[in-house]
């Protein structure tokens, strides 16, 4: 059972522009050229990018036949992902497939004319990725993760399972994430919603993780929530082990930090986001404009919840959220 669907943005009930012009449209040869631009690794990144590489197939293109991909990873460091980026342009690949904001920010400054789709971003218009959702205007475009009120669940979901008395919620990111202002906006909102106040906590390294959760626990913080970033995604295991030794309930955007350890998590599916790109990339490469290609909202999303670090926080998931969960570790 969903607990939220969200609206599509309003660009989808119209139907995709048809492909432009000969003129206009970018060529490309026999075999097309796929830039990969990933703040993480490529170990972080293997479920995502079987997403992407199974949406690719379902859409007529198979890597080796007609698509090779040229991969770069940054490994956490964002301050390499420019140089990664203008590599990229370097070898005039045909499109950029960002696997984040950073990316997209990346890859953003290193071509104004090398398509780009953005597998996710929390907030395209709001970082100037796209001029709006319905038209993107530049050479990018893609799909968003943000949906109305996701925060809302998020803790809805904390507050029914575990923390009956919200007071004080630690919300952990990373302040150089794009789209990051506004997430935590949407956190903040959240919280006071439930008459709890939300505290950032920045986390821009491994190291950063557990100076973190001492800092919100001397804070008095009574539940957590995890923003994505490159970070989180690398180190999902170390914010879990983190959760359960400072006993944190932590709710956390993706699958995989639960599937890491994590307590619970709540909202879209980046495989489905993932495997949904790769229309773009088909779109794209068949002559049709970025500039003319809406950007998506989520629409599938999904609950997964631990039971095992559950018990190691001495937690009791009630029947009735367990039936709602997509997925349960036992």
């Amino acid at each position: 059972m969903r607990l939220l669907r969200a609206a599509p943005a309003a660009a989808l009930g119209v139907a995709l522009l048809a492909a432009p012009s000969a003129t206009d449209a970018q060529q490309f040869s026999a075999i097309a050229r796929i830039g990969i631009l990933n703040a993480t690794s490529a170990a972080a990144a293997v479920p995502l990018f079987d997403a992407f590489r199974q949406g690719l197939r379902e859409v007529g293109y198979e890597e080796g036949k007609n698509i090779v991909f040229e991969s770069r990873y940054a490994e956490g460091r964002l301050e390499r992902l420019g140089a990664l980026a203008v590599e990229l342009v370097r070898l005039k690949v045909d499109i950029i497939v960002s696997f984040g904001p950073a990316d997209t920010k990346a890859a953003k400054a290193a071509t104004a004319t090398i398509p780009i789709v953005m597998a996710w971003d929390s907030d395209p218009v709001g970082s100037g990725f796209v001029a709006s959702l319905a038209r993107p205007g530049g050479n990018i475009t893609g799909l968003s993760s943000l949906a109305p009120g996701l925060s809302g669940k998020q803790l809805e979901l904390l507050k029914e399972i575990v923390v009956p008395k919200l007071s004080r919620v630690a919300v952990f990111g990373h302040a150089e994430e794009p789209g990051n202002a506004q997430t935590r906006k949407e956190a903040e909102l959240a919280a006071r919603a439930f008459g709890a106040q939300a505290q950032f906590f920045n986390v821009m390294s491994l190291r950063d993780i557990e100076i973190a959760f001492q800092a919100a626990a001397r804070a008095g913080a009574n539940a957590g929530l995890v923003l994505p970033s490159p970070i989180s995604a690398l180190h999902k295991g170390e914010f879990a082990e983190r959760a359960i030794k400072h006993r944190l309930p932590v709710v956390y955007w993706r699958s995989e930090s639960v599937e890491a350890g994590g307590l619970m998590s709540y909202g879209p599916s980046f495989t489905d986001l993932f495997r949904r790109a790769a229309t773009y990339v088909a779109k794209i490469l068949k002559g049709a404009r970025p500039a003319d290609l809406p950007v998506e909202q989520p629409t599938k999303f999904e609950l997964f919840i631990n039971l095992k670090t559950a018990k190691a926080l001495g937690l009791t998931i009630p029947p009735s959220v367990l039936l709602r969960a997509d997925h349960v570790i036992e």
